[in-house]
């Protein structure tokens, strides 16, 4: 049967994003591209972690992570990533505003699910087939799936940073037990890979 994974980008201090995202700095306020930037400047250390993340069959990201908005939809808006996005599978943005669905180049289509976090992932999960679902993020739709006690694997990549402020993960999350199953060193990262104890 298929699982529900998560991979998060966090400072030490658990921080996914820094205050005050906007669309001229999405990631917020700070350094906080050091938190990411292994995925892209050292992609090639961390190629097996890359592909563990897009090998997900369908993915639920929160509207945050898709737009800079809050309100009503920009239709003009497409996400962050331009018109290929690197998902290359259906997309489930959790969202209070209506909308159509986007479909991309590349086999990302974006769904907008307005009825929360158990019927996006049903939905993910009728679309991934014997795939994993991956919750891509943010902080805030991680800490609504780990609260609610959805996730199987948590693949948290620590970055050597603090922010001090922004948008935490696990915050607001009940006290729960992990088992550590893996780690890994890079130069701009560590890997850990969790199970949630159930």
């Amino acid at each position: 049967m298929s699982e529900v994974t998560c991979d998060i980008s966090v400072s030490v201090d658990g921080f996914a994003a820094g205050p005050n995202q906007t669309l001229e700095e999405p990631f917020g306020d700070g350094d906080v591209e050091r938190v990411h930037r292994w995925m892209f400047e050292g992609r090639e250390d961390n190629v097996s972690e890359v592909e563990a993340i897009t090998a997900a069959g369908a993915f639920i990201m929160g509207r945050n992570m898709f737009s800079p908005g809050r309100g009503e939809w920009d239709l003009d808006w497409k996400g962050y990533w331009g018109e290929e996005p690197p998902y290359h599978a259906p997309v489930f943005v959790l969202t209070h505003h209506p909308r159509e669905p986007v479909e991309m180049q590349g086999g990302t289509t974006y769904t907008f699910v307005t009825d929360g976090i158990e019927s996006a992932l049903e939905q993910a999960r009728a679309a991934a087939g014997d795939r994993n679902v991956s919750i891509a993020g943010g902080a805030a739709t991680v800490n609504q799936y780990v609260a609610a006690g959805l996730i199987d694997e948590l693949r948290l990549h620590v970055a050597p940073i603090l922010l001090g402020a922004g948008e935490r993960v696990f915050e607001g999350v009940p006290n729960l037990a992990l088992q550590s199953m893996a780690g890994r060193h890079t130069d701009l990262v560590t890997h850990l890979t969790c199970r949630f104890s159930r």
